[in-house]
């Protein structure tokens, strides 16, 4: 049965690639910066503005985040920055801060963060993100949820009119009767339309690049949500995930954002959502 589950996995997961799994690229115009040049602009960017001596700071997952890390280690090193904590959000993130030289913690003797920096997959008008794209998500957001500031860090391309088709919403859901879940998930009256797809091969991202179920970094699986049409309430579908049972977490991120640092052609800007607290 697991490996029929699989395959049928592996089927959606090919049909949904057609699809919009991810925002498109378009190629760079001569002279412009690269996608992944922004990424790091973005991170460098958001621990040169918001990290100062003395802080605890939650590292996020991911190919952006990942540049937050790199500056944070960087600014360690050259004694710009001292007495800094961190709290990585996966094993990648771990290692990435470790070899640097940077200073771990859990939550466990740190509750509370100054401030926590991560990536996103999607960021709609209201601040409202999707993350999970690295299958990190529950870390993320119970290191992200402790910090009394959140920035995200972003290029132009995460931005859309509302979350839903642009990328797919990760949700971390327990191997048990992982089937009954998937099909509980598509039933929620707030996700009406979605098709859940059990991610397949590497965690890591939603791509297609195994025949078995993608494993967490707490040893479960991810069902990626698809969605035709813009999900109409982020806060109800959020809500209506996390009574589910057998849902570990999801990757809806709502009015969570301090701020967000995005990277474009044109520079960098630092927008902050109205009301929270910098």
């Amino acid at each position: 049965a697991g490996r029929g589950a699989a395959l049928a996995g592996l089927a959606a997961c090919l049909g949904a690639a057609v699809g919009a799994t991810s925002p498109s690229r378009p190629a760079a115009a001569a002279g412009a910066p690269t996608q992944e040049e922004l990424k790091k602009q973005a991170g460098y960017k958001a621990v040169d503005d918001f990290v100062r001596s003395g802080m605890v700071v939650g590292l996020g997952t991911g190919s952006t985040a990942y540049y937050a890390v790199e500056r944070l280690g960087q600014k360690l090193k050259s004694g710009e920055l001292k007495d800094i904590v961190a709290i990585p959000t996966s094993k990648r993130t771990h290692e990435q801060a470790q070899g640097l030289g940077i200073p771990l913690a859990t939550l466990d003797t740190h509750a509370s963060l100054d401030v926590a920096i991560d990536g996103a997959d999607s960021v709609d008008p209201a601040f409202n993100l999707v993350k999970g794209g690295g299958g990190a998500h529950f870390r993320e957001k119970i290191i992200e949820a402790a910090a009394k500031t959140f920035i995200v860090i972003v290029d132009g391309s995460k931005l859309c009119d509302a979350l839903g088709p642009h990328f797919p919403v990760p949700v971390e859901i327990v191997p048990f009767c992982h089937e009954h879940i998937a099909r509980t998930i598509e039933a929620l009256p707030a996700l009406k339309g979605c098709k859940a797809v059990l991610r397949l091969g590497s965690a890591a991202n939603n791509k297609c690049d195994g025949d078995k179920p993608a494993v967490t970094d707490n040893g479960n699986y991810v069902v990626d949500l698809h969605f035709s049409q813009p999900l109409r309430d982020p806060v109800g579908a959020a809500e209506q995930l996390k009574r589910t049972i057998g849902v570990v977490e999801h990757g809806l991120f709502v009015g969570m954002a301090s701020a967000l640092v995005v990277a474009g052609a044109d520079g960098v800007t630092v927008r902050r959502r109205p009301g929270a607290r910098l």
